[in-house]
């Protein structure tokens, strides 16, 4: 049975919806906010490995289809290929919060892959991957502790902006992801244009408050 949650945040819907689409996998969610959608799914094997291994078997997949802007690749190759920057980028982006919450004993394989189903151009899909990546996980039978959020900070004109637009960021002097659980920061990443320490602090803060 489908399931929907719902939050307002920067004055956009932040919509996370489960049970209507890859009702095979493991977990699987479709998040939306402003009109970009993500389809996270994560998939665990049956049986662990036997191998003693000295790290959490996790593979992470963002990948960004031209469909999802209403394009077809033309020119010569007329399929698309192999990840870009921004993909990999993305994919690491969602694997480092993940991967410390498991156990040490955890030995399943796991996929987590995130498909962008369309894209308004104005809200970065990569943030919505990694909430995605964390609820898919947490609707899962997979042993994930608690859920990990993220957010985008931005700062205009010496104010703060949650999770601005691509318009916003061609104007901001920060650009920083900040991924965490209710009780601790678990990732931050980002730049900025020589912005006091004091104003970066205060970003942290603000995006572990929300």
């Amino acid at each position: 049975m489908p399931e929907l949650v719902e939050l307002e945040l920067a004055g956009r819907t932040l919509a996370i919806e489960t049970g209507r689409v890859a009702r095979q996998a493991s977990g699987a969610v479709t998040v939306r906010y402003g009109d970009t959608v993500v389809l996270v799914t994560a998939v665990a094997s049956e049986e662990p490995l036997e191998a003693s291994l000295g790290f959490v078997p996790l593979l992470v997949d963002y990948r960004e289809k031209s469909y999802a802007a209403g394009k077809i690749p033309g020119g010569f190759f007329k399929r698309e290929g192999r990840p870009n920057e921004k993909e990999i980028m993305s994919s690491r982006l969602i694997d480092r919060p993940i991967r410390p919450m498991f156990s040490k004993d955890f030995k399943h394989e796991l996929q987590i892959v995130a498909s962008v189903l369309s894209s308004d151009q104005q809200n970065d899909s990569d943030v919505l991957a990694l909430i995605g990546a964390s609820a898919a996980l947490c609707v899962s039978q997979v042993p994930f502790p608690e859920p990990v959020s993220a957010v985008r900070i931005g700062r205009k004109a010496g104010e703060f902006i949650i999770n601005p637009t691509f318009s916003d960021l061609d104007s901001s002097d920060m650009d920083v992801v900040v991924a965490g659980t209710t009780g601790s920061v678990l990732m931050v990443e980002g730049g900025s244009k020589e912005v006091p320490e004091r104003d970066l602090i205060d970003a942290l803060s603000l995006a572990h408050d929300i």
